[in-house]
Order: C-alpha cells, then structure tokens, then sequence
C-alpha cells in the first residue's frame, strides 16, 4: 500500500515501473495490492523511481527484508490455511464481539481443546491438538513487551455454555477475570437483559493498525474460514455496531462481577 501511494504521489504509472523493472504491469499491481511477495531489490528499484528520501527508503526496504522471514504460525501451514493469524500479528488494536466462544486469545488450552475438539469432529486428534498449540501461541500478543490492545464484548451466552465441562469452564471464566485486569484488555458482557441488539448478524473482529494506510479490516469467521471485509463503509458499519454493542453492554466492574459470580456457581 506504502508503494502504490509513493507511486501515486510521484505521479509515474503501473506500466512505467514496470517498463523499467522489465516486467510486466499485472506484477506491479499484485504487489501494490498484497497478491505476491516483493524483493528487497524490487523495493529499492521501486523507491529509486519514485524519488524517495534515502532516509525513509532504508526503512521500507527493512520492512521487506523482515516481511520474507517466516512467522511462527508458518510451521502450522497445514492447519491454517487463511491470512487472518499474520494479520493479527501485526494489529494494533483489536475489537471483537462473540456470541458463542470465548475469542481465541483469551481461551485456556483446556477450552481451546473441547471447543475446537466439538466444532471439527471430522478432525483428527493430532490436527486438533495443533490447532491448540497456534492458538495458545497467539496469546503472546496480549504479554510481549508492545502488548496488541483488545476489546471483546462478549454475548452472555459464551459464559454460560459449559464448554469442557463444569471444570474446564470454571477454569476458563477464571481465566477471563484475570486477562480482564491486564492494562491493555477491556472486556465487557452483553447480557440477556439487552434484548436484541446491533450484533445479532453475527459475529466480528476488527484488526486496527496504528500506521494505516486504508489496511484495516473487519474479519467475519465461519465454518468455511472467513471474510475479511476492508471497504470504507463496511469498516464503519462494524465500528459502529461495536460502539452500539459496548454502549449496551456491562460496564468492564460490572463484567467482570458478573463473571466471578458465573465461577462461583461452577
């Protein structure tokens, strides 16, 4: 996205970077839009067209030469098999509604196992027990040393289906009471009590980036993998069904109460 906006402001088109890279303009464009990988060298051909300040060049071009080098989900390749993990990896901000589970970066292994054990009974337990292991590796995120910022708001029916059993269940509402106490996590409870409301379309995250360049995105899951949607007016249709569901939601105290007192009667 950084490239095509030089592009534009040096006022030079797909097919003169493509006439001097001697490639073609189809390349040119799949690298603007995120369809293919680029070369630390094309970057640099690239910037040199464009007149960029050497200064904010050697910055662009680490950034490439750190986008080749593979994730930790990589090694997981033949469970995932959608963009979403390395997307979130690299937000800012994440706002999430759930109506049914507890958001993945907040489950315990234990929910983790049922959950994903339930939802793909087609699976074997090697896969599941994979999927596991990438989901608890994500949780990293919310603990590094530059912690993502998360906003769940989460429907009260995901704390009251016993996932795993009473046990496993009172483990994990513990655990959200917890997670919910960190600085950078905000969680909320929409109870029965709101009646209908703006999510009952289904559920969503919303993957924010600090330095954006029009590459947020809204990442409605479903049993296929799931859609990202990035147009202007999707992004603030969800942001405002966000802001409806957290302004109808248990305030974060009164969340968390709720939560606590769920654990006491497992």
């Amino acid at each position: 996205m950084e490239l095509r906006r030089l592009r534009e402001a040096a006022h030079v088109t797909i097919d003169q970077v493509a006439e001097r890279l001697e490639c073609s303009g189809s390349k040119i464009s799949r690298i603007e839009t995120g369809q293919t990988g680029v070369t630390p060298r094309d970057v640099r051909d690239m910037l040199d067209i464009y007149g960029v300040d050497p200064e904010y060049a050697d910055q662009l071009l680490k950034i490439a030469r750190e986008a080749r080098q593979k994730g930790w989900w990589q090694l997981y390749g033949d469970v995932l098999t959608g963009a979403y993990v390395g997307l979130e990896a690299a937000a800012d901000h994440i706002r999430s509604y759930e109506a049914l589970v507890v958001p993945g970066l907040l489950q315990t292994e234990e929910y983790a196992q049922a959950m994903i054990h339930a939802a793909r009974p087609d699976i074997s337990a090697t896969e599941v027990e994979k999927r596991v292991r990438v989901r608890i590796g994500r949780q990293s995120l919310l603990t590094q040393d530059d912690p993502i910022d998360l906003w769940v708001v989460l429907d009260e029916a995901v704390l009251r289906r016993p996932v795993g059993g009473r046990a496993v269940m009172r483990r994990q509402l513990e655990h959200l009471s917890q997670s919910a106490a960190w600085p950078n996590v905000t969680l909320q409870v929409l109870p029965f009590s709101a009646g209908a409301h703006a999510g009952m379309d289904g559920t969503f995250t919303m993957l924010l980036y600090d330095e954006s360049a029009g590459q947020n995105f809204v990442f409605a899951s479903n049993a296929a993998g799931g859609l990202f949607l990035e147009k202007d007016d999707e992004l603030q249709r969800y942001g405002f069904i966000f802001d409806y569901l957290r302004a109808n939601a248990l305030r974060p105290d009164e969340s968390v109460s709720m939560i606590e007192k769920l654990t006491k009667e497992l």
